[in-house]
């Protein structure tokens, strides 16, 4: 056997869907009977077919963690020239943050949580337990690797696997913010803002608050093209790491409606806004 199907069962034993790469770290091509998704493609492909080739066609499609299938003669003559190992993310229930140079993993050091790295010719591969959409070019230098993908296996990596966050899966189900409409916050109930009443239990003085929460919604206010809902995310959960060692309670509900209504005033849809701000405000401190 070769070292690529060897890497391939270990994969497979594992759970983790696999198919071989030829060289340019690309899917080996349809057979005849499949080229030109002649067959109709694969049941699990966006557009479902019925097509059972038994050979390795409709690259991510194919991917299997069937021993009798990846060690199959069909498979066999492309593992005597395959140039690496691929798997399928979301079969395996993970999506791979793909950073493809240092610029993009500085950005992820900052913006995302810690999780399981593997390390690239150029960047990093960051591993998350949980499937969503994938996307390319989500930030400059970084694609997201789920469903209907597959990715490069580079080894085990370091660390451990963590929850995929909202500022991940907010990368692709982002929310195309446009100049709004007039009036598009019209349809919302006016929000309270936060004052002493609600937050009984808080150490900071008012001053800090506002002043603090008003540089958030500053910023979320200056994405006005895309950007606004992954901000609201940032903005809330500093917020509640500012009041992490409160007694409580701190008002927190209410500040997440200013941040709220910050991110709809600029075009997020409102139930995204709110799913995004309380991911955030929840991250490290109870809603008090």
């Amino acid at each position: 056997m070769s070292d690529h199907l060897n890497v391939a069962l270990g994969l497979a034993a594992k759970g983790v869907p696999v198919l071989p790469l030829r060289a340019g770290k690309v899917p080996f091509g349809n057979c005849p009977d499949c080229r030109d998704n002649a067959c109709g493609g694969r049941p699990n492909m966006k557009t479902a077919g019925t097509c059972a080739c038994p050979r390795p066609c409709h690259g991510w499609a194919a991917a299997s963690t069937a021993p009798a299938t990846l060690g199959s003669r069909e498979w066999a003559a492309t593992w005597r020239t395959a140039a690496a190992v691929a798997y399928h993310p979301a079969g395996a229930g993970l999506t791979v943050v793909d950073l493809d140079h240092a610029t993009a993993v500085a950005w992820a050091c900052t913006a995302l949580p810690s999780t399981r790295t593997v390390a690239t010719t150029r960047g990093e591969h960051w591993i998350y337990r949980g499937v969503m959409r994938s996307g390319n070019g989500v930030r400059p230098g970084v694609d997201i690797k789920s469903t209907m993908a597959y990715t490069r296996y580079l080894g085990p990596g370091a660390g451990t696997v963590t929850a995929l966050p909202d500022a991940v899966r907010s990368l692709v189900e982002r929310e195309e913010t446009t100049p709004p409409r007039q009036g598009v916050d019209s349809s919302s109930p006016a929000r309270a803002a936060w004052d002493r009443s609600v937050a009984t239990g808080c150490r900071h003085t008012t001053t800090f608050v506002r002043t603090g929460l008003q540089r958030g919604l500053d910023r979320i206010l200056a994405h006005r093209e895309s950007g606004a809902g992954s901000a609201a995310y940032g903005v809330a959960r500093f917020t509640a790491k500012q009041h992490a060692a409160c007694p409580g309670p701190c008002g927190l509900q209410r500040l997440g409606e200013e941040i709220v209504a910050a991110a709809v005033t600029v075009g997020v849809p409102e139930p995204y806004a709110r799913r995004a701000v309380a991911n955030g405000l929840s991250s490290t401190w109870r809603l008090a």
